[in-house]
């Protein structure tokens, strides 16, 4: 015996509704939608229901409020990043399942980064690695230094839809990150010894060391929470 399927909510169908339009472009940046009254009336739902549709585009930053009208818009990276790893959360995903997303991803990034690195990147890695050193040195943790280390590397890949595809993912290995961390303060260190390692690699422009190195340090993570007697078959905490 099957389940039957679940309807989706009224403000979903609305939602979807709106959002195909401005992905197709029938609505573009800058457009302004209809007032409430009249999308009740273009869907036949009741206001709230569009109010609350309405609210998850907001959300979604696919469209914005100015004044009293809503406008469509561009989502921004960040925006994007965090909707979508909000969505994988509630998904239950696991720690695991996203570390063998990241050990795929990073290392691409490593590859790609060696190839076309800027000066300018390379200093911003280098200023990085002076305040992760400047953290293990006063005993604090360097996690979130870490985590713009990686995306700076990411970024130095110039590859734009490897970057949305892996800021989700990076989101949520901070949380990772900050499991780990006060159960191994001596992580700290094997952290900066991996980074300064990719840091050479990518000056040198040597794509086989950077990877090693990205994938040496992804080993070390997944083995940070074995010490730490974590479960990475637990789902990441909702937010």
């Amino acid at each position: 015996m099957t389940d039957k399927p679940r309807s989706l909510p009224a403000y979903r169908l609305v939602s979807d509704q709106l959002r195909q339009r401005i992905v197709g472009g029938e609505l573009r940046a800058g457009d302004a939608l209809p007032i409430e009254a009249d999308l009740s009336v273009q869907f036949a739902v009741h206001r709230s229901t569009v109010r609350e549709a309405l609210r998850q585009l907001e959300q979604e930053g696919l469209v914005q409020r100015r004044g009293k009208r809503l406008l469509v818009a561009l989502p921004q990276p960040g925006e994007l990043a965090q909707a979508a790893q909000r969505a994988l959360r509630q998904q239950k995903v696991t720690f695991r399942e996203v570390w063998e997303v990241a050990s795929t991803v990073e290392p691409l990034c490593a590859r790609l980064a060696a190839e076309r690195i800027t000066a300018e990147q390379l200093q911003c890695l280098q200023d990085n690695l002076a305040q992760t050193q400047a953290l293990v040195d006063q005993g604090q943790s360097p996690v979130q230094v870490t985590i713009e280390f990686q995306s700076i590397v990411a970024e130095a890949a110039h590859n734009q839809a490897l970057l949305l595809a892996r800021a989700p993912v990076s989101l949520l290995m901070l949380a990772g990150y900050a499991a780990i961390a006060p159960r191994l303060p001596q992580s700290g260190a094997r952290l900066l010894e991996a980074h300064r390692h990719v840091l050479e690699s990518l000056r040198q422009q040597d794509a086989e060391s950077a990877v090693a190195w990205t994938r040496k340090h992804l080993a070390d993570h997944r083995r940070g929470f074995e010490f730490a007697g974590l479960d990475m078959d637990t789902p990441i905490p909702s937010l």
